[in-house]
């Protein structure tokens, strides 16, 4: 027998309908997929090019008249990066000096990066005691050295590593990339840590490149891989609100080219920002990794994190007075970033 169906069903049965069609039609996903990634820990050399050439000291030379920096009278300040010179681009430490050796004490216009700013400063070169031409700046076009994969994304062919930016290290400031890559490396020692005197991880890279070096920020650094490595361990990413206290495991290299794994202990969650690289602590409980590293050298920044089967984050600094313990980035914000 037919039943009189009133608005308010029909109106639910209306809407019941819509879903089913946007479900079946693939506009709403049946099931929200979890985000994958093949855990990384092995060791990599980098070599990161600036964007134009990083001014790491401004120095005095005797002048004519007595000692004169003619940079920093002009206002030029540490950390600032020189893009240009006069229109023309500079991108070596070499085109700077000749640039400059070679003025004639003409006014030359650098275009300089200042805190994601962008500025122009008149500097006149002076003659020093010798009649050679000075603006009294040393500069820094690039950098190398060791650290580690975090993860390797198989559908993007990206990478993430270090879990912190690369700085410069006689002024402290984030390197503003203009290129890089990323090569493979083999680990020959390590200077075990000690408290209060950090060790690193020792070793060489090779011209082997893996990848190329896209961004450098505070939360690591990311890239595209040249190819993706095959039979690896692959985990589900955790959502930040699963990262729990209690036992882990770190995979890093601290011997040869392959990653092992090693007990740590996560033991407090500091925050969930997504803008910093400590989000929280952790500590090595391994013996072996103890006995070999005395606990976190550089080197090892960018080792990859897991709890209860999943990727939940990534180490990125060690402690000075106690080199056992240090901070991790949460997974979801090292990806995100």
């Amino acid at each position: 027998m037919a039943k009189n169906v009133s608005k308010k069903n029909l109106k639910l049965i209306s809407v019941v309908l819509v879903f089913i069609f946007f479900l079946f039609s693939g506009l709403i996903p049946a099931e929200a997929k979890t985000k994958q990634v093949i855990i990384g820990g092995e060791s990599f050399g980098l070599k990161l090019y600036c964007k134009g050439v990083m001014v790491t000291r401004l120095e005095s030379f005797e002048g004519k008249y007595g000692d004169i920096c003619p940079a920093q009278k002009a206002g030029v300040k540490k950390g600032d990066i020189i893009t240009s010179i006069n229109n023309k681009k500079v991108k070596s430490n070499e085109e700077v000096n000749d640039i400059i050796k070679n003025s004639e004490g003409k006014k030359l216009r650098l275009s300089i990066l200042r805190n994601e700013g962008k500025l122009n400063i008149d500097i006149t070169p002076e003659q020093n005691s010798q009649g050679e031409y000075f603006a009294g700046i040393w500069v820094r076009d690039s950098c190398a050295g060791i650290g580690t994969i975090s993860y390797y994304d198989a559908d993007s062919m990206t990478y993430g590593a270090l879990g912190h930016g690369i700085c410069d290290v006689d002024t402290g400031c984030l390197m503003a990339t203009n290129s890089g890559e990323i090569l493979s490396a083999s680990i020959s020692s390590v200077t075990k840590s000690e408290n209060n005197n950090i060790g690193t991880l020792n070793g060489y890279f090779t011209d082997d490149s893996i990848g190329t070096i896209a961004d450098n920020t505070a939360l690591g650094i990311h890239g595209k891989l040249n190819t993706c490595p095959q039979s690896r361990i692959i985990c589900d990413v955790t959502e930040n609100s699963e990262l729990k206290t209690g036992n882990a495991y770190m995979y890093t290299t601290i011997d040869g080219t392959k990653p092992k794994k090693y007990e740590v202990e996560i033991e407090s969650i500091c925050n969930y920002n997504e803008n910093t690289n400590r989000n929280f602590i952790i500590k090595v409980t391994d013996k072996r990794l103890l006995k070999k590293t005395g606990g976190i050298v550089q080197g090892m920044s960018g080792s990859p994190i897991i709890q209860n089967g999943k990727f939940v984050g990534a180490l990125t600094h060690v402690f000075l007075e106690n080199c056992t313990e240090g901070y991790g980035i949460l997974a979801e914000n090292i990806i995100s970033d």
